[in-house]
């Protein structure tokens, strides 16, 4: 059944595809479901953290290299389809990439979205995951704009007065939020104690909101847990092999600490009960192949 559902991800910059959910994908890739990423920048602005890849000719051309990394990790990771929205990379806040005139955060709200109805009416998403509204410690502009964007783009994607020269009306059945829980966040942390290994989780993380009670859909992803690691590696400007948050515990471990990708259902609104679900196409039927 589900090889008759798309499922179609929004992130900022080259690599965030491999940190957010590419066990998800993986998974759903190996059931027969088309899978579409939309990655929104061309990750200009981002640090070289790998000291092997810190190279003049790397520098010089890294939106070049990063986007030769993506092509790697989303074939790793099982994206079919990879969509540039075409934007460049805005920076940290205030930085002086924020002014840059092609920046993802400074372009014109509304051209923003409809660049994105434009690949939703395209490739026709039964479900969209992209970014929450509490996004913790890490308030890059960049990401903050997926969540903004996304929502309007999906209604508008769906409303048949809307830019009828962007495609034919698409109406996304659900959308999503990432999130990396508070009991993924405890585990790694409680695991680099035992191993007696210094946390990369200090005090500022624990001191974040717990919203794991939001936490609608838990995805069963212990098969692909390897996925992410692969995926992380490919981007090898960006990804230091050497560093202890993202590869400071023994793989075994790592894997079996939490074995889920988790999930907030953003769209359609709850009706009273919060939902908890294993699928993220669960309650959606196939559409007909004759249709």
């Amino acid at each position: 059944m589900h090889s008759s559902f798309r499922l179609l991800t929004v992130h900022a910059h080259p690599d965030d595809e491999a940190s957010k959910g590419p066990a998800t994908i993986a998974k759903y890739r190996s059931m027969g479901v088309h899978t579409v990423l939309v990655c929104c920048t061309g990750g200009e602005e981002g640090e070289i953290l790998n000291p092997a890849m810190d190279r003049p000719e790397v520098r010089e051309n890294l939106a070049a290299v990063r986007f030769e990394e993506l092509q790697k990790a989303a074939k790793i990771i099982g994206y079919e389809t990879v969509h540039m929205l075409g934007y460049r990379d805005s920076g940290m806040a205030d930085s002086e990439a924020n002014s840059h005139p092609d920046c993802f955060a400074a372009a014109p709200f509304a051209e923003v979205v409809d660049a994105l109805v434009e690949l939703l009416r395209a490739e026709q998403p039964h479900v969209v995951i992209t970014y929450p509204d509490e996004q913790g410690l890490y308030q890059h502009p960049d990401h903050l704009r997926v969540h903004d964007i996304t929502q309007p783009a999906v209604e508008l994607a769906a409303d048949s007065t809307h830019r009828q020269d962007l495609g034919a009306p698409w109406s996304v059945a659900k959308v999503y939020y990432s999130t990396w829980s508070h009991a993924r966040i405890s585990a790694r942390h409680q695991a680099f104690l035992d191993l007696g290994l210094e946390s990369p989780f200090d005090e500022r993380w624990f001191e974040q909101p717990n919203t794991d009670h939001k936490i609608t859909t838990k995805i069963a992803v212990d098969d692909f847990s390897e996925v992410r690691r692969a995926g992380l590696l490919a981007h090898a400007s960006q990804i230091d092999p050497a560093s202890p948050f993202w590869f400071g515990l023994p793989a075994e471990v790592e894997s079996a600490l939490h074995p889920l990708d988790d999930y907030r259902l953003a769209h359609p609104k709850w009706n009273g009960v919060q939902p908890s679900e294993t699928d993220l196409f669960e309650g959606l039927k196939p559409e007909d192949p004759a249709a």
